[in-house]
């Protein structure tokens, strides 16, 4: 059994009443009430609870909190873990970072993306995106039983929500009415059946001097992943509440500009997304994950106390934390776990045409294929050069070359380098 101290459990009293046509309860206990202190520290991050709130916005030590329950709690037991992340880009554990994450976005605000350890597509966490995951015994495991378990929270807020076919969590609507006017001045309805579509504004047609605005439709505040082993699976998943919606879509917006990427790795399904707040104003943090606390307690019969988790240094000194952190931030984790992919480049020099096609494996160069257009001349001296000198090195860490290496170098060999590194490397994407 691991051990810490200094873990925090905190008292829950209601503090917040919710929306009149669909309380929870007027008796529910809050999230954010003072902490009995014992006058000897108390040994922590036991595995005796059933709930887990994180108080932590550390993204690696609650991704390894995650985990640590995940692989250290009885794998009978219901349980239920809570937290919201300060801003990350967080990718699934199959996925290609280059295909998915916009590498200038997040070295311009500073934003980290960190591999997370379950499947499924790419997301944003910051303070206004919270995260749930419910663990339960794989033979009892049913995604869609989890999924409307946090549908049912959300729908306690007072806001009207849905599943769709992907068990995620939407809003809005699946119809929209409009009215135009004319040039004649008539009016026509247009009523049109849509899956979903961005708020914004469309024109009709030219005839049409007016231009409409969608406001309604159907959006996702939810998304999900899942991980399954032996005994255990769990859902987790997030909820949109009040993200900074701009940043996503910037960070979340790859920018392949000096070629074509073709990998293995599991894509991302892209799809329209709101924040709650949008729908009601009042919903925080603290109403959904006591909405998402209560639901749970009803759906499993769980009575006990939450355990409020603290980054602590005690707790996160315990070796398996300690090492989950570490792991999650080393270059063999974030960019070593990258499925097998290929990459398509094709570039312009006043002395020919280069195409290029790069192969990767686990972040690696395995190989590079070499073309070249109306430099026969150069072909002798070029041909070669990539595969020999790019082979077993890290995919987009290219370095300068040193005086050695390059002392024997022509200059379209210089000019070819220069321009690999910048279409590959991501600090200079």
């Amino acid at each position: 059994m691991w051990h810490a101290t200094r873990l925090k459990i905190k008292e829950f009293i209601h503090i917040k009443t919710l929306h009149s046509c669909s309380k929870i309860k007027d008796n529910l206990r809050s999230l954010s009430t003072t902490s009995a202190v014992k006058s000897r520290p108390t040994p922590g991050l036991t595995q005796d609870h059933d709930i887990y709130l994180s108080a932590s916005t550390d993204p690696y030590f609650n991704l390894t909190l995650e985990n640590w329950i995940f692989h250290h709690s009885s794998p009978t037991t219901p349980l239920l873990l809570i937290y919201r992340d300060s801003p990350c880009v967080v990718i699934g554990r199959n996925q290609n970072p280059w295909t998915e994450v916009n590498f200038p976005a997040l070295h311009s605000t500073g934003i980290p993306f960190i591999r997370r350890r379950s499947g499924g597509g790419t997301v944003y966490h910051d303070l206004g995106n919270s995260n749930f995951s419910i663990h339960l015994p794989r033979t009892s495991f049913d995604r869609h039983a989890t999924g409307r378990l946090v549908l049912g929270a959300v729908r306690t807020l007072g806001i009207d929500a849905r599943l769709n076919d992907r068990n995620d969590i939407c809003v809005g609507t699946e119809k929209i009415s409009l009215s135009v006017s004319l040039s004649n001045n008539t009016s026509s309805h247009l009523s049109n059946s849509i899956s979903a579509v961005k708020s914004g504004v469309f024109r009709l047609f030219s005839s049409w001097p007016r231009e409409i605005c969608l406001t309604s439709a159907l959006s996702h505040v939810s998304g999900s992943a899942y991980k399954i082993v032996n005994s255990r699976a769990y859902h987790h998943g997030t909820m949109l509440i009040s993200t900074k919606l701009g940043t996503l879509g910037d960070v979340l917006r790859p920018q392949l500009k000096h070629g074509s990427i073709v990998t293995k790795g599991v894509g991302s399904v892209r799809s329209p997304v709101c924040n709650l707040q949008r729908f009601d104003a009042s919903v925080t943090h603290e109403s959904f994950s006591s909405a998402v606390v209560e639901q749970f307690r009803r759906e499993y019969g769980v009575t006990s106390k939450p355990c409020i988790v603290h980054d602590s240094e005690d707790i996160k000194s315990i070796e398996y934390i300690k090492k989950g952190m570490d792991e999650l931030a080393a270059w063999t984790w974030m960019y070593g776990q990258t499925p097998e992919f290929t990459q398509s480049l094709v570039k312009e020099f006043a002395w020919g045409k280069v195409v290029m096609k790069i192969h990767s494996r686990h972040g690696l160069i395995l190989d590079c294929a070499l073309g070249l257009e109306g430099a026969n001349n150069l072909d002798s001296d070029l041909l070669g050069f990539p595969q020999g000198f790019l082979e077993g090195k890290k995919y987009g860490f290219l370095d300068e070359p040193s005086a050695e290496e390059s002392a024997n170098w022509t200059q379209p060999k210089r000019e070819m380098y220069s321009w690999l590194r910048t279409a590959i490397n991501i600090d200079v994407c």
